[in-house]
């Protein structure tokens, strides 16, 4: 087993490396093939060594090799965090030696990998690219039971799409982007429909203090939902038997 874990944790740094290209390059409307990987200062072309998830940021010192200017923190933080996102969804999904049997553990770990693809591109450009997001609505259809899954992801996407509207007409303005509504159905798909409404409603509660620090500072930069979104929906997941609990006590 072992092996497994090895391979795993090599996997899981390395699609954290490839997440980090989406986000520098997919809100530009840049290929995430080509050019090969370089400086975003210099352009200088990086070599293979200097592309080593965690390892090469570490041995350059958070530098480029060439022009010793600073690479962002974001880099292995996002490999770091990616790497976390597996080895959890793993252990609680538990790790099978029949490959088969990891199916639903390797598929909520890309999902969810995905959603903090998202959530840091939302937090930098406020934007939501439909590629990653539909890609991530699509994955999330073919987890546990295809036909429960489909129908939560369409209970809950069509809940959120009549809720934006009611928002708006009351607030006389958009409250909601299209994005969050394609996250709900991904909730939906993960959690069930129960579950769903306990991580949206958890989202709020870990949104509500940044939008008040926010407001209190009068500042114009808008309180990105989907990070929020995407980290009550790994909360729940996580703790799914401790939230079930917690709502059967409520309802007595």
């Amino acid at each position: 087993m072992i092996y497994e874990w090895i391979f795993l944790i090599l996997f899981a740094l390395s699609f954290g490396s490839f997440l980090n290209v989406l986000i520098v390059r997919v809100p530009k409307g840049e290929s995430i093939v080509l050019p090969n990987s370089h400086c975003p200062t210099c352009k200088a072309k990086l070599k293979a060594w200097h592309n080593v998830p965690l390892i090469s940021y570490m041995l350059l010192k958070g530098k480029c090799a060439y022009c010793k200017k600073k690479i962002s923190f974001v880099y292995p933080v996002v490999e770091l965090l990616t790497l976390f996102i597996f080895i959890a969804t793993f252990i609680k999904m538990g790790f099978s030696e029949n490959l088969i049997e990891n199916r639903d553990a390797f598929l909520l770990s890309i999902i969810f990998s995905l959603l903090l693809t998202l959530s840091v591109i939302d937090l930098r450009y406020k934007a939501v690219p439909d590629s990653i997001s539909l890609t991530t609505l699509t994955l999330s259809l073919f987890l546990f039971n295809i036909i429960d899954t489909f129908s939560n992801a369409l209970l809950l996407a069509g809940g959120f799409t009549f809720l934006r509207f009611y928002v708006s007409f009351f607030l006389k303005k958009e409250a909601m982007g299209e994005g969050d509504i394609i996250i709900a159905g991904i909730i939906g798909a993960v959690l069930g429909v129960k579950l769903s409404m306990v991580a949206i409603f958890l989202s709020s509660i870990l949104a509500l203090p940044i939008s008040l620090f926010l407001r209190w500072k009068r500042s114009e930069y808008e309180t990105p939902y989907i990070p929020f979104l995407a980290l009550a929906l790994f909360i729940v997941f996580m703790f799914d038997d401790e939230f079930l609990y917690f709502l059967r006590l409520l309802h007595g």
